[in-house]
């Protein structure tokens, strides 16, 4: 069990699994830079953190929904739960489409593992609302999803402990949407003065 002073931002595990790299730039060093991805997700977001409840067809929904995992470490917040019978159905609500690895699903997965410790009531599935198709994909919290978040967990506070920035490694897809990427500067492996010393020659 960790103390309250040891938690970690909750949506530090989206970072995690997106980049270590990225992660360790925006949570240890308190780098941030913003791009149109990252603005329209900030406007999207605004959206719904209205906070308060509001009651849809016999389904009580709760905005900016406070969040903590003692066993797991972990404190942020939900965008939206739904409570269905009184069962919480975490929403996360993110700009673009479906991620073809598990990121936005991890995050989601960890804040249902937060519902069941701090409610007592198990969480089978939650749903990812994207904005591209504005559309939920449902996600089935499943065994091997759990272990996925609770792993990332484990990273994640490993790195924080570490206090160390993982090296840069260039992946096309992933970097040239990153906000950070004026920052990391992984075509010169995170090195500023080989990225310089590169360019002069």
């Amino acid at each position: 069990m960790f103390l309250e002073s040891d938690l970690l931002p909750l949506s530090a595990l989206q970072h995690l699994l997106y980049c270590e790299r990225q992660c360790a730039l925006i949570h240890i060093e308190q780098a941030w830079s913003e791009n149109r991805f990252t603005a329209e997700g900030r406007v999207a977001h605004a959206r719904v953190h209205g906070g308060g409840h509001e009651t849809r067809d016999g389904v009580r929904m709760a905005r900016d929904v406070a969040l903590r995992s003692l066993r797991l470490g972990l404190v942020g917040k939900a965008d939206v739960v739904e409570f269905r019978d009184g069962v919480p159905y975490p929403v996360e609500h993110k700009r673009g489409h479906n991620k073809a690895n598990n990121c936005d699903r991890v995050q989601l997965c960890a804040q249902a593992l937060c519902l069941e410790e701090m409610m007592g009531v198990p969480v089978p599935e939650g749903a990812l609302f994207y904005g591209e198709p504005r559309r939920r994909t449902v996600v089935a919290l499943d065994a091997a999803l759990r272990a996925e978040t609770e792993g990332a967990a484990v990273r994640l506070h490993e790195l924080f402990d570490a206090g160390r920035t993982p090296p840069a490694v260039y992946d096309k897809a992933k970097c040239e949407r990153c906000s950070l990427l004026d920052v990391c500067k992984p075509r010169a492996g995170g090195d500023v003065a080989r990225y310089l010393r590169e360019a002069l020659e």
